[in-house]
């Protein structure tokens, strides 16, 4: 993307252009791969191509498992997906944590970071804690995240890139898109929209799947999840279970579609199934070739 004459030098259009395009990758978690049944990202890759790249969740505390580590020693692209930094509290970088950051990136060369910009933990940062909260969607809860992802930027000297979290009930009269846009802007950064959440914010709203996205600044988005997810019900409330499955519902592959179509700075798709298995998740991989078609980014030659 030509750089915006108007932006001052080292600015996102500037650093957007120096990213690789990663292609279309597979998610993991620690333990992720050890599971009964689930696939093995390096087998994913060698025998059927269908992983670019690979992105670890990582909570610092556990580290990496053998699956990143050997994905890793292979010299193959990576993200670095956090699971442990509530973005809005300066208190959380610290530099006990940062330096153990640096340590993990040190060792999955990560071309970004990446993370949902939400709530990891309530109080004390502890192991095995994964809350995981929306924010709340008010103009005032802006700039501290803002604030905590320009200092994730500095500190790393990687991009950062927030992504829309999960949730069943969402708190704050802002559109979850315009809280991302604006956020984006304010931290000078791209975005992460995962396609399975927003379509749960949608929903939970009860709005078009596609409502507002007309507003996000579509430039940024780096990056785009797509998950299966199973629409249940509990005490009377209809809600979807954000399950990595391998049912991704309409909604979501039309989000899906229509982002990638217009986001010209896309570089990388991650189908989230890293606890099914390589048979069930191959199908996945072709429909998403097939529905994004040539607005899939093609990962660049090593």
């Amino acid at each position: 993307m030509p750089q915006d004459p108007r932006a001052p030098a080292g600015d996102f259009w500037t650093r957007v252009r120096a990213l690789p395009t990663l292609g279309l990758g597979v998610s993991t978690e620690y333990g992720a791969a050890a599971a009964p049944g689930a696939l093995d990202p390096r087998a994913l890759r060698l025998a059927h191509g269908c992983a670019d790249f690979l992105e670890v969740g990582v909570e610092l505390s556990r580290g990496l498992d053998p699956a990143a580590l050997a994905w890793a020693a292979e010299g193959w692209p990576t993200t670095y997906h956090f699971l442990d930094v509530n973005l809005d509290d300066p208190a959380d970088l610290d530099e006990g944590w940062l330096s153990g950051l640096r340590a993990l990136t040190a060792q999955l060369r990560p071309a970004w970071l990446c993370g949902d910009a939400g709530l990891w933990h309530f109080g004390r940062r502890d192991r095995g804690h994964m809350l995981l909260l929306p924010p709340i969607l008010i103009p005032e809860a802006i700039a501290p995240m803002a604030a905590g992802l320009r200092a994730l930027r500095a500190a790393t000297g990687l991009e950062v890139l927030p992504e829309n979290p999960p949730g069943a009930a969402f708190v704050g009269p802002m559109h979850l898109l315009d809280f991302f846009g604006q956020l984006a802007e304010a931290a000078d950064t791209g975005l992460l929209i995962d396609c399975a959440h927003l379509w749960m914010f949608q929903r939970a709203r009860g709005l078009h799947p596609l409502e507002a996205l007309d507003r996000l600044p579509l430039d940024r988005v780096i990056e785009l999840h797509i998950a299966g997810g199973r629409p249940t019900e509990h005490e009377g409330l209809d809600l979807i279970e954000d399950d990595h499955g391998i049912e991704v519902l309409p909604e979501t592959w039309q989000i899906a579609e229509h982002i990638a179509a217009r986001a010209p700075n896309l570089k990388a798709v991650i189908i989230e199934c890293e606890r099914n298995s390589i048979e069930a998740a191959l199908p996945l991989y072709a429909e998403c070739r097939a529905r994004l078609g040539a607005h899939l980014p093609r990962a660049e030659a090593p």
